[in-house]
């Protein structure tokens, strides 16, 4: 029976061994980012927004990530032994979601000082920067890494709409994540969500800039 078990199998069980620690990792990353962004999320007006959210990845999703990640997207079934799924840097995640965009390099500033050694990743398309990510070990295991990331909570939605729709369908549909035509709109959609940003930021400083001339006027009277 041995002789038998294939690459996902080997892999499924590691996940069970392993996630003890994944859990650790994911509740201990997302409670020093919780503390970490209080300076942040204390000053933060009545509009914006910081959620912060924490997930450990699944079981199948597990072995299909570092599947993805190989040579043509396939595991070598002559080196069966070599793939280990602490080779991924999320298998514990945490997410901080921020409203409007402009308080993403804020919240990045203070995590750093927290997580100063881990390895950044960011999420970058057609030059633009999408989200501050990074990955590393912390104090709850030396076997399993965890990561974050700092994403507008517009986008950050999007993604997960994105991920259920083209990642996590049908078998039939998986080729949807390679569609030229998929892949634009999705351009698209990441523009289309920048523009309102920028356009609902300038518009909240101009307001303020009129409140801030009528006290000025006022005091001067």
């Amino acid at each position: 029976m041995t002789g038998t078990r294939t690459i996902e199998d080997r892999l499924r069980e590691q996940y069970f061994t392993l996630l003890p620690d994944i859990r650790r990792v994911a509740e201990h990353v997302e409670a020093e980012v919780k503390y970490g962004v209080l300076p942040v999320s204390h000053r933060l007006s009545k509009y914006e927004q910081l959620v912060v959210t924490s997930r450990v990845k699944e079981c199948e999703s597990a072995p299909d990530a570092l599947r993805r990640r190989q040579v043509f997207g396939t595991f070598d079934t002559d080196r069966p032994t070599s793939y280990s799924l602490t080779d991924l840097k999320d298998l514990a995640g945490v997410r901080i979601l921020a409203f409007p965009s402009s308080r993403l390099a804020d919240i990045n500033r203070v995590l750093r000082k927290r997580f100063p050694s881990w390895q950044a990743d960011p999420v970058v398309e057609n030059g633009r920067l999408l989200a501050f990510k990074y990955s590393g070990y912390c104090q709850a295991s030396d076997k399993v890494r965890g990561e974050y990331q700092i994403v507008s909570t517009l986008i950050g939605l999007f993604w997960e709409v994105e991920h259920a729709a083209i990642y996590k369908p049908a078998p039939e549909l998986k080729g949807i994540a390679r569609d030229v035509g998929v892949r634009e709109r999705i351009s698209e959609a990441y523009r289309a969500l920048g523009a309102f940003e920028e356009e609902f930021e300038a518009q909240i400083a101009q307001i303020l800039e009129v409140h801030r001339r009528r006290r000025r006027r006022r005091r001067s009277i």
